[in-house]
């Protein structure tokens, strides 16, 4: 492991970031881990961000900022919960009590909380502290990497863009990550809906880096909205060997290209990608985006009418063992995707009834106080249109189809939960539901002018109407 050109506590100091060790190689370390964080990559030749978090411990038992990076990166994972897993609660409690017996700096202790606020699930109070932190240290990455997170996960796109946009400013293009701060920015201005704007960002990232996956996957977004599929399959083809490296988001932008083949209706093409890159990539990893895209391009596929034999049954094995996580609903809905696709009914049955149960008691937990009027509807929609009850799934998910975004992600991911009140309208029984499904085709026409797929649902909404 060589982290000699990272910076150490001397550097941290001069930039207005001064970290509380006296370990050199401890300040290196962070910096690596940051780093790997905010482009997408695993640095093998550095142990990777897992080895690095290992190696900082070793480096200074006790630094704060090091406990911070490791215990804030695994919670904004979203792949363990502090409910069920005690190693992970167990972390959160020893970065407590090492800042508390330390002499900190207030952006320090701010850090520390904002990690304990995130770990109780009260997202938009960590959002806030990251955001003081930001006011008077416009150039800490992490408090901005964090925010973005968490901004995502609350589906707060306007702030999620604009907590970008006020520190930009404040960024010179000598300094580190200048050109991954230019692609975030890209995907606040894309799920605000600035397409242009979003796409003339992430190509200015991308002239300084290439191999920005984040910006690659801004474009590849902006194309998706645009219903500009041709163009899209063009862009990621020719940058697939650039963003390939930057392994951590590699999944997600296969993705997003399977996406493109879906829309076109090139169904097998879309089958390959899922089959040779999404879910093998899904298995090695088990990072929860590469799980939860795997999950909803099944999902997507059915809807279509495609045929994904035993597909959802090998991904139930990775899905399965975070059934009673309940870190976010975005998770949840996909995990029941698998779960009813497999006819796991037990599975199911574990979801909703520790779902239910925890909502009755949501403290501080963002996610449980929206599960009863958004989340639950969503799940047991998903329900009823596995059992054929197309009817009960219009009128539970009708009321909320604005709603949707408070279980953050994205627009691209989120509007699975949109065809499915399309289609689930379509093959309603009620002449009320299919006209609602015309009115909301005509809705999606309107945003995305030329998309394949919505004229093929417009073309069998009519084949129903006539």
């Amino acid at each position: 492991m060589n982290v000699s050109s990272f910076r150490d506590c001397k550097a941290w100091k001069s930039e207005g970031l001064p970290l509380s060790t006296s370990s050199n190689e401890a300040c290196k370390l962070y910096d690596a881990i940051l780093s790997q964080y905010v482009t997408w990559r695993n640095n093998e030749t550095l142990g990777g961000i897992e080895g690095c978090i290992t190696s900082v411990k070793a480096a200074d038992p006790d630094f704060v900022m090091g406990h911070v990076i490791s215990t804030g990166l695994e919670l904004v994972g979203t792949g363990s919960s502090v409910l069920r897993d005690e190693r992970l609660a167990s972390a959160v409690r020893r970065t407590l009590e090492l800042a508390n017996s330390q002499e900190l700096t207030s952006r320090e202790r701010s850090h520390v909380k904002a990690v304990e606020l995130f770990s109780k699930g009260a997202l938009h109070k960590a959002c806030e502290v990251w955001e003081g932190i930001l006011v008077d240290h416009p150039t800490d990455m992490l408090a901005l990497k964090f925010a973005h997170d968490g901004f995502f996960y609350l589906g707060e796109q306007t702030q999620m863009r604009d907590s970008v946009a006020r520190v930009l400013p404040h960024w010179k293009p000598h300094m580190p990550f200048y050109s991954y701060l230019k692609g975030m920015y890209s995907f606040g201005l894309l799920e605000t809906r600035l397409y242009d704007e979003a796409e003339k960002m992430a190509k200015e990232a991308l002239a300084l880096t290439p191999e920005d996956g984040w910006s690659v996957h801004a474009v590849a977004h902006v194309h998706e909205m645009k219903a500009e599929m041709d163009k899209g399959l063009k862009f990621m083809a020719s940058t697939e060997k650039d963003w390939m490296v930057c392994d951590m988001l590699a999944c997600h932008n296969y993705w997003h290209w399977a996406l493109y083949h879906i829309e076109k209706g090139n169904y097998e093409d879309a089958l390959k990608i899922f089959d040779e890159q999404v879910s093998q990539r899904c298995v090695k990893s088990g990072a929860m985006l590469d799980i939860v895209d795997s999950c909803s391009l099944l999902y997507r596929l059915e809807l279509e009418g495609v045929s994904v034999k035993d597909r959802y049954r090998e991904l139930l094995q990775v899905t399965q063992p975070h059934t009673e996580d309940h870190t976010l609903l975005f998770n949840d809905l996909h995990f029941l995707m698998v779960s009813l696709g497999s006819k796991e009914t037990t599975t199911t049955q574990r979801l909703l009834e520790s779902l239910q149960e925890l909502a009755k008691d949501p403290a501080e937990n963002h996610q449980l106080q929206i599960t009863e009027r958004v989340g639950l509807p969503m799940c047991q929609a998903l329900l009823e249109y596995e059992q054929g009850n197309y009817s009960q799934a219009v009128e539970l998910l009708k009321p909320i189809k604005h709603r949707f975004v408070e279980i953050g992600g994205s627009d691209a991911q989120r509007d699975v939960f949109s065809q499915l009140l399309i289609h689930a309208a379509m093959k309603s029984g009620d002449k009320e539901h299919q006209r609602f499904a015309r009115s909301m085709l005509i809705e999606r026409d309107a945003v995305r002018p030329n998309s394949p797929l919505t004229d093929r649902l417009i073309q069998r909404a009519h084949s129903l109407h006539v």
